[in-house]
């Protein structure tokens, strides 16, 4: 097995400022893995730093470091990679390991595929075309540009009254939106405010993580007030988290975030045991290059009708795809390294 990693930054388009931090540029983490001749290409985009229980860039390279020396004992135990399903049990589930784990296990199923010459529809047999949620911020003055094909909006926000330039953007919305305070609110009425101010211009959908990360009971009585869904983001990251959240009735509905919760196969996990619980279940992003967008559009096509974060983000400059005739129909163009990186896995 050889690994090699690949490092590149990239510049948003349009910052989206949240209320703990501001995304004007995402990094990024290529692993691309070759054994026996065929290759795989994963991707994840770290913070820059730890926030709201969310790994930094530098924790997750890392567990990454950790990962691949267990996953080369496994092959050297094996005589061969294991089954892309198989990675995220590798791992502690910790937050680093489990974007660690996420990127190799995305590397591996395109390996996987690649070498059994299959699209990802003969894997993940699509049950329509996932509609699209677009983001955009209420905390800043930058212009909003919401695709077309966006059927909700999620909107960075935080408690406090809204500017009259934050009216007519909303105002101007003819999708619904998503209002997301990640874990900025420390009292019911401050999201109960904010609601209330912003329904007078927009038609809100839901309330997304006003408080922190494990705190069930409040969100559980928040959720007893409020006549809009409720949804957890950054308090998703397993199933026993799945489980407390059902057991205190916290939520209605869940952004899943594959680089999360450990990887694609758990994330599926876990929108299949929500869904069945009859919560309303979005896939989430960490703004990805165009490449891990595609392959979660392909994974939220399979298992999720919810608005989710799968259309492309704009970004100043992006890494070119190729298509394929297997896989996820595209690879990154690293064979020209273009604006890529070296790592080193030392």
């Amino acid at each position: 097995m050889e690994a090699a990693l690949f490092h590149q930054v990239g510049e948003l388009a349009r910052p989206i400022r949240a209320s703990f931090e501001t995304h004007d540029e995402r990094a990024r983490l290529f692993l691309r893995i070759v054994h026996d001749g065929v290759d795989g290409v994963g991707e994840i985009s770290p913070q820059p730093r730890a926030l709201n229980g969310d790994p930094g860039f530098d924790d997750v390279l890392d567990a990454l470091r950790g990962a691949l020396a267990r996953l080369e004992g496994v092959v050297q135990r094996e005589g061969d990679l294991p089954h892309w399903s198989r990675v995220a049990r590798l791992g502690s589930a910790s937050p680093r390991d489990n974007a660690a784990y996420a990127l190799i296990e995305m590397a591996l199923l395109d390996r996987e595929m690649r070498r059994d010459a299959v699209l990802v529809e003969d894997t993940w047999a699509p049950i329509g075309e996932t509609p699209w949620q677009g983001t955009v911020s209420i905390l800043d003055d930058e212009e909003w540009k919401v695709d077309q094909r966006v059927q909700r909006v999620r909107v960075k926000c935080a408690p406090g009254a809204l500017s009259a330039a934050a009216q007519q953007r909303l105002s101007e919305l003819a999708v619904p939106v998503l209002l997301d305070f990640n874990c900025s609110a420390t009292r019911d009425d401050e999201v109960l405010e904010l609601l209330s101010s912003v329904s007078r211009f927009a038609r809100v959908d839901a309330v997304e993580q006003p408080y922190a990360v494990g705190n069930v009971v409040d969100h559980a009585k928040l959720a007893a007030r409020l006549d809009v869904a409720l949804s957890l983001d950054e308090g998703v990251r397993s199933l026993r988290d799945l489980r407390q959240i059902v057991n205190y009735e916290a939520a209605t509905m869940l952004c899943v975030k594959p680089a999360r919760v450990g990887g694609v196969a758990n994330a599926r996990t876990l929108i299949a045991r929500a869904q069945g619980a009859g919560l309303r279940v979005y896939l989430g992003g960490f703004f990805e290059s165009p490449y891990a967008r595609r392959v979660h559009r392909a994974l939220a096509n399979s298992c999720v009708i919810e608005p989710s974060d799968v259309g492309d983000v704009a970004f100043t400059s992006d890494i070119d795809l190729v298509p394929t005739t297997t896989s996820f129909g595209v690879e990154p163009a690293l064979v020209s390294r273009a604006g890529l990186e070296p790592l080193s896995l030392a």
